[in-house]
């Protein structure tokens, strides 16, 4: 980390100087939009049984970008966000899992709709 300045303290007649960092919060379970749908993504790869253990924790620092507001994307992230949190681990876990990525297959294609790809679909062999 590169300082941004130097703090002077003094302490029984000596200057200490004591670099200053700047303050950045790490994020445990990743901060932003892609990188939170990527996180997410990486569960639902895992068996059903195995995919919802602490998944949820990538939605509490997940950012909508604001040109993303008011969209479809919006929507369907809302949608993600109640499959991923009202689910119950250990109940239905294999047909929750095909929703979540059925959501996240739409997401993919309604993400890039709003980047100006018309055309977009996820192939007949996602």
């Amino acid at each position: 980390m590169v300082p941004t300045g130097d703090l002077v303290l003094k302490q029984k007649g000596s200057i200490i100087f004591q670099p200053v960092y700047p303050i950045v919060m790490n994020s445990r379970f990743g901060r932003g939009f892609i990188v939170n749908l990527s996180l997410i993504n990486r569960h639902f790869a895992l068996p059903p049984e195995q995919a919802w253990h602490g998944v949820a924790d990538h939605l509490d620092e997940m950012v909508l970008p604001d040109s993303l507001k008011g969209t479809g994307v919006e929507e369907l992230v809302v949608s993600l966000r109640k499959h991923i949190i009202w689910h119950v681990p250990g109940t239905m876990d294999r047909e929750g899992a095909k929703e979540v990525n059925r959501v996240l297959d739409r997401l993919a294609i309604e993400i890039d709709r709003n980047f100006g790809i018309k055309d977009a679909e996820s192939g007949d062999f996602p």
